[in-house]
C-alpha cells in the first residue's frame, strides 16, 4: 500500500512537472511608424530607459482576448470601433484604431470565462512618440469591477484618475507596445484606464492583448 501510494505521488509530481514547462512570452510586433528621435516629453514619472520585462509562460498559452467583446466607458468613440481593439490588427495607421473621448477613460475586454492571465500587452498610439497618463490596468471576476479586482499595472502617480497611487512608470509609445507581467492573476474581465497623453487630452487603443490559459 505504501509502495503504491508512493509511486502515485511520483506520478503526480510528475504530471505537475510537465504541466509547468515555460517558454519566454514573444510578442509579434508591428512595424515602427515613425523614425528618429521623439520629440522632448516631460514628466515627473517618466522612464528613463524602456524596460522590456522577460516573462515566462506555460507552453500552450495564447493570446485570450483575441476577437473576444470590447466594451468602454465612452459608448461612442470619436474615431474607429471598440472591435478594432481586439482584432489582430497593430499597425497603428488609420482605420486600426479607436479614439475616445478626454478625461479618465476605460475600455473593458469579457474573455467569456475566468482565466489564467500571465501579461498583458498594450499598444495606445505608435505613429507618434508620446506618454499616456494613467495608465492602469486591473482585472475582476464581474463586469462592474467588485468581485476580486486586482491591480496589475499602474503609473497613475498623483492618484489623478481616482484608482489608488501608482508605482509603475509612464512610457513613451513605440511599436514594441507595452508589456506587462501579470503573474498569473486570475479572472474573467480586463479593464484598461487611461487620461490622454502628452500629444493630445483625446484616448487611444490599437490593441490589447491577453496571454493566458
Amino acid at each position: 500500500m505504501k509502495i503504491a501510494s508512493l509511486a502515485a505521488l511520483a506520478a503526480v509530481v510528475a504530471g505537475a512537472a510537465v504541466a509547468e514547462e515555460m517558454v519566454k512570452l514573444e510578442l509579434e510586433l508591428p512595424k515602427p511608424l515613425f523614425a528618429g528621435t521623439p520629440k522632448s516629453i516631460k514628466s515627473p514619472n517618466l522612464e528613463r530607459k524602456a524596460v522590456v520585462p522577460e516573462i515566462m509562460v506555460p507552453v500552450g498559452t495564447e493570446n485570450i482576448a483575441a476577437g473576444k467583446e470590447v466594451t468602454s466607458s465612452d459608448d461612442f468613440p470619436v474615431i474607429g470601433e471598440l472591435e478594432f481593439i481586439t482584432d489582430g490588427d497593430k499597425d497603428g495607421a488609420d482605420g486600426s484604431y479607436v479614439e475616445l473621448g478626454p478625461m479618465v477613460q476605460w475600455v473593458q475586454i469579457d474573455l467569456g470565462a475566468p482565466k489564467t492571465i500571465y501579461a498583458v500587452a498594450l499598444w495606445h498610439y505608435h505613429a507618434q512618440g508620446r506618454a499616456y497618463r494613467d495608465v492602469v490596468i486591473q482585472v475582476a471576476d464581474d463586469a462592474d469591477f467588485i468581485e476580486n479586482v486586482q491591480t496589475v499595472f499602474n503609473n497613475d502617480h498623483d492618484n489623478s484618475a481616482g484608482l489608488g497611487i501608482g508605482k509603475d512608470k509612464e512610457y513613451i509609445e513605440t511599436n514594441k507596445g507595452k508589456l506587462v507581467d501579470a503573474k498569473g492573476v486570475k479572472a474573467r474581465f480586463i479593464r484598461l484606464y487611461s487620461t490622454g497623453s502628452t500629444g493630445s487630452d483625446m484616448n487611444h487603443y490599437i490593441e490589447v492583448e491577453v496571454y493566458g490559459k
